[in-house]
């Protein structure tokens, strides 16, 4: 799979996000500080992550900031995108089951690498719901 991963600076488990996917066999596209020729900030930098899912360059991404949540309102700000910030696995999992979420948000400052993993492990295992309900609350979303 192709993953886009950005972040507004290198702290916490930023480049471990990219060795962490690039260890599982995806291939990894870098923004903002984990690409030396971007602006680095979050607004931008996440941004650019999720333009690659919506316009089709990555099947999803990752966006990373010192809390998760300038992140995640960037990301969902392009149509098409349904970013989570998740801070744990059961989080990740329900966002991808219930919510087909594309675009996984996450705290520099929270996330362990052992919570990383475990978050990684639920986002990259799960799949969309095929209930009726939920593919409607998901098809919804276009019309808002």
């Amino acid at each position: 799979m192709r993953i886009s991963v950005a972040a507004d600076s290198k702290d916490g488990v930023a480049e471990r996000v990219v060795s962490e996917l690039r260890e599982r066999g995806h291939e990894v596209v870098t923004h903002g500080a984990l690409d030396d020729g971007e602006r680095d900030d979050w607004a931008w930098a996440c941004e650019l992550a999720a333009r690659d899912v919506s316009e089709g360059r990555a099947d999803q991404a990752v966006v990373c900031c010192w809390t998760g949540t300038g992140a995640s309102i960037a990301a969902n700000k392009v149509p098409g995108v349904r970013a989570a910030l998740c801070v744990d696995a059961y989080t990740a999992g329900g966002a991808r089951k219930w919510n087909d979420a594309n675009v996984l948000a996450l705290s520099l400052r929270l996330t362990s690498d052992v919570v990383l993993a475990e978050i990684l492990d639920a986002w990259l295992g799960g799949r969309p719901s095929t209930d009726s309900a939920d593919v409607a609350n998901v098809s919804h979303l276009d019309e808002i």
